[in-house]
C-alpha cells in the first residue's frame, strides 16, 4: 500500500462541490469522494496550524504531543506517523509545510529544525511570501522561483486592498507541491519501494490571492455571492476573543476588520478564497491522472483533508483564533482506495484528526504505537464496521495558541455530540465576562445565538460539560508505558 496524503491548510467543510458548495469548481475531489468515503463530522483538534498539525501527525492531543501554540517546537521524543511507516519499511517524503516547531526567523535559525521525523524526501516550504517574516534560504519553494528567474509578486487590486492577484498557476507554491509529489512517486516506482507522501500546500490560507484566472470566473457573479453569516449585536454575549478579533484578525486592530470592509470586500474576499480552493482541485486532477497513468491508483490510498478552516467574515471575522464554530474547525476528510475501500459512501460518523494516525497503520498493517491517543476508523471504512457510528463526542482545544490575545490570555476547549456544541472558556481567577457557548447545531446550524445561560438547555450544558471533564481527563499522555503492577 501507498499514501498519498493531502492536507490543505484553513480550509472549510464548505468549500468543496460534494459537501454541498455550488459555487467552487471542484471536480477532482468530488471524483475523489465518490470513489472513496467522505466524512461528514470531521473535527480538528485545534483551529490554528501548529496544535492541529501536532495533533493529526502524532495521533495525539495538542496538550500532550506538545505544540500547544503557534510558535513552540514539538517535543524531540514524540514519534510521528512518517517516522512508523519509515521504520516499517516506507519510503517517505513531503513538499510544503510540516510546521510542527516555531516558524518564524525571529528564532534565528535558517529553517524550521525537525525531529526524527521520517521523511526521507523533504522540501520543505512554510509559506510562499518571501516578505512575510520567514524568507528563509531553505525555503525549497523560494529556492525554485529563483532558480527559474522568478519573483514573488502578487500586487493588490484595485478595487480591494484584501485581496491580492497571485503569482500564474505554473509558479503557483501548490503547483510546485505537485511537481514534487509526482517526482518522488516516480522514484519511489522505479525503485520499487512502498511508499508515503505528505502534500502540505500553504492555500486556501490568507493571504487571500489566486492566480487571476481563477479568480476571473467569478467576477461576472460578485454580486450574487452571499455575505458573511454575520448578525449585529451577536457577538454581544459571546467571549471577547470574538469582540476583539471582531475590530482586527488576531486581536491586531484593523487587520481584516470586519466593519471597515464593504459588502463588495466580503464577496471578493470569498470568490478568491473559492478560487484558490479551484487551483487546489486542479491540481489534485495531476496527482489522480499520474496514479492512474502509472498503474498506481489501485495500489494507493489517497487522504484529502485540512488543518483547519477559516472565519471568512463568519460572526463577523476574518482568519482564525480561539473560538470553535463549525467554519473554524470542522473539516474536509475523503479518503479513497479502489478495490479495498468500497466507493461512494458519505459516513455521518463522528470522527477526529487524532485518529488519522492508527487508522492508517491499521491499513498498512502496522502495529499501533502505544502514545496514540486517536482511534482508528478502518474498519468503518472497509465496511467491516458501522458506516455512521465511531465516536461519541469530538474534542478540540485552545490553548494561548496564537501570540496576539494577551489581555485576557485565551483558554478555550470544545466538545460536540454532533447536535450540540459546548465551549468553555477557562479564565484565570479573578476574570469577568463570557465563560461559555451553547450551540444546538440542528435547529440553529447558523451559530448566531449562544445558548449557554440558556435555562432551558441547563441540562445539556451540565452534560455537556461532564463529557468535557471526561475528554479532558483521556488526554492523558499514556506515556511511558506501564511496566508492572506497581
Amino acid at each position: 500500500m501507498n499514501i498519498l496524503w493531502i492536507c490543505t491548510d484553513q480550509q472549510r467543510f464548505d468549500t468543496l462541490g460534494c459537501t454541498g458548495n455550488e459555487w467552487v469548481h471542484t471536480p477532482n475531489l468530488d471524483r475523489l469522494a465518490s470513489e472513496g468515503v467522505l466524512f461528514e463530522n470531521a473535527y480538528a483538534q485545534s483551529p490554528v496550524c501548529a496544535p492541529s498539525r501536532g495533533s493529526f501527525l502524532t495521533g495525539r492531543y495538542p496538550r500532550t504531543c506538545g505544540p500547544r501554540q503557534n510558535g513552540q517546537d514539538i517535543d524531540a521524543k514524540e514519534r510521528l506517523l512518517p517516522r512508523i511507516l519509515a521504520d516499517n519499511g516506507y519510503y517517505c517524503g513531503l513538499a510544503g509545510k510540516l510546521h510542527l516547531s516555531a516558524c518564524h526567523d525571529n528564532t534565528g535559525r535558517l529553517m524550521e529544525p525537525r525531529i526524527d521525523d521520517g521523511y526521507h524526501f523533504f522540501q520543505w516550504s512554510h509559506h510562499p511570501q518571501p516578505h512575510h517574516g520567514t524568507n528563509w534560504p531553505a525555503n525549497a519553494y523560494n529556492q525554485f522561483l529563483m532558480q527559474n528567474g522568478r519573483d514573488y509578486l502578487t500586487p493588490d487590486r484595485e478595487d480591494c486592498p484584501y485581496v491580492q492577484t497571485g503569482v500564474e498557476e505554473e509558479w503557483h507554491q501548490t503547483a510546485w507541491c505537485v511537481n514534487e509529489a509526482i517526482h518522488f512517486m516516480e522514484s519511489a516506482r522505479i525503485f520499487g519501494k512502498e511508499w508515503m507522501f505528505s502534500l502540505n500546500c500553504f492555500d486556501p490560507h490568507h493571504p487571500f490571492d489566486p492566480p487571476a484566472e481563477y479568480l476571473e470566473r467569478y467576477l461576472n457573479r460578485l454580486d450574487e455571492i452571499p455575505l458573511p453569516n454575520y448578525e449585529e449585536g451577536e457577538l454581544n454575549n459571546k467571549p471577547v476573543f470574538q469582540q476583539k478579533d471582531h475590530e482586527g484578525a488576531y486581536d491586531t486592530k484593523d487587520y481584516y476588520a470586519y466593519e471597515k470592509m464593504s459588502e463588495k470586500d466580503h464577496r471578493l474576499i470569498r470568490a478568491a478564497y473559492w478560487a484558490m480552493v479551484d487551483l487546489i482541485d486542479h491540481q489534485v486532477g495531476r496527482l489522480l491522472d499520474y496514479l492512474e497513468e502509472t498503474g498506481q491508483r489501485k495500489d494507493t490510498l489517497i487522504l484529502f483533508h485540512s488543518d483547519h478552516g477559516e472565519n471568512l467574515g463568519d460572526h463577523g471575522m476574518y482568519l482564525k483564533g480561539p473560538y470553535f464554530y463549525e467554519n473554524n474547525v470542522h473539516v474536509p476528510l475523503i479518503i479513497s482506495w479502489p478495490g479495498k475501500i468500497p466507493e461512494g459512501r458519505r459516513s455521518r460518523a463522528l470522527v477526529e484528526l487524532t485518529d488519522l494516525a492508527p487508522t492508517l497503520c491499521e491499513a498498512a498493517g502496522i502495529a499501533p504505537y502505544e502514545g496514540f491517543q486517536g482511534k482508528s476508523f478502518w474498519k468503518l471504512l472497509t465496511g467491516e464496521a458501522e458506516l455512521h457510528l465511531h465516536r461519541s463526542s469530538v474534542y478540540s482545544e485552545y490553548y494561548n495558541s496564537n501570540i496576539n490575545h494577551r489581555n485576557p490570555l485565551a483558554f478555550a476547549t470544545m466538545v460536540s455530540d454532533g447536535r450540540y456544541k459546548l465551549v468553555k472558556v477557562h479564565k484565570q481567577e479573578g476574570e469577568e465576562g463570557c465563560c461559555g457557548e451553547l450551540y444546538d447545531l440542528e435547529e440553529q446550524p447558523l451559530e448566531r445565538v449562544n445558548h449557554y445561560e440558556d435555562p432551558k438547555l441547563l441540562n445539556i450544558r451540565i452534560r455537556l460539560l461532564e463529557t468535557m471533564c471526561d475528554r479532558m481527563a483521556q488526554t492523558c499522555d499514556p506515556l511511558p508505558v506501564r511496566k508492572s503492577c506497581w
